[in-house]
């Protein structure tokens, strides 16, 4: 799905290399025609954006939405396990959840980055990449209520990714993701407050260290099929919460 590739490229840094590929993303788009209008032609928008005006004051806006405010981070892993142990864990899961399936991401960045989730996603069978995509749901809603708040542009990319996954958000996990902070990226007080360390817990309660009862997930292995394959390769879910547990 070259699409998610797109909406992984426009949640990136924005560069010149980005400006310079904004034609041909909305080409491929437009090509695919998996997002229905609505969705498609906020994302057209979108790209409108990323190519006016002066590319400095985009990435500082870019910098102030996303690396300020730790409601809006592009990490998924920080909403779903926040400071607790289980955020490691979680990390090695994924990588090698990437490396299973030959999958070498040529970045500094986190594995839960979601770009790079969705670099990722876009390797897989489209089927597969529509249940990776939804898997994390309830983040993704949040971060586009949080984006819409602000007027942001970047809230067409968490729309058009719903709208593919066509995945219902968990409603305890986002009400939970509701509940958080949502300090604005000029508050510095709040941010203090939101960045605050947090307590390490060890053992059964490790799950609750950053108060999300609700947000408690891990990766778990599984099976599931591959689509015209009748015996089921390895795949491991990413991306869970507890209500989806058998």
């Amino acid at each position: 799905m070259k699409t998610l590739k797109v909406l992984s490229a426009l949640l990136t840094y924005p560069s010149p290399e980005q400006v310079e590929a904004l034609g041909e993303m909305r080409a491929v788009l437009d090509r695919e025609a998996l997002l229905p209008r609505r969705e498609a032609a906020a994302l057209g928008g979108l790209i409108d954006h990323l190519a006016s005006g002066d590319l400095y004051d985009r990435q500082e806006a870019y910098g102030l939405l996303f690396d300020r405010t730790r409601a809006l981070s592009l990490h998924l892993f920080e909403h779903v396990h926040g400071e607790s142990r289980d955020r490691g864990q979680a990390m090695v899961d994924l990588i090698k959840v990437y490396e299973e399936h030959g999958y070498s991401p040529v970045t500094t960045e986190l594995p839960d980055f979601l770009p790079l989730f969705l670099e990722y996603a876009a390797t897989r069978p489209a089927k597969e990449a529509i249940d990776l995509i939804g898997q994390p749901a309830h983040v993704i809603a949040a971060l586009r209520e949080r984006l819409a708040k602000r007027s942001s542009p970047y809230a067409a990319i968490m729309e058009a990714l719903l709208a593919l996954a066509k995945a219902k958000p968990d409603l305890v996990a986002l009400a939970a993701l509701r509940a958080e902070p949502d300090p604005e990226p000029d508050d510095l007080e709040a941010l203090d407050a939101a960045w605050e360390e947090e307590e390490v817990r060890f053992g059964p309660s490790a799950a609750d260290a950053c108060g999300k009862d609700g947000l408690t997930t891990r990766l778990r292995a599984a099976r599931r099929p591959a689509p015209g394959m009748e015996v089921p390769p390895p795949v491991r879910p990413v991306i869970t919460t507890p209500h989806s547990r058998a």
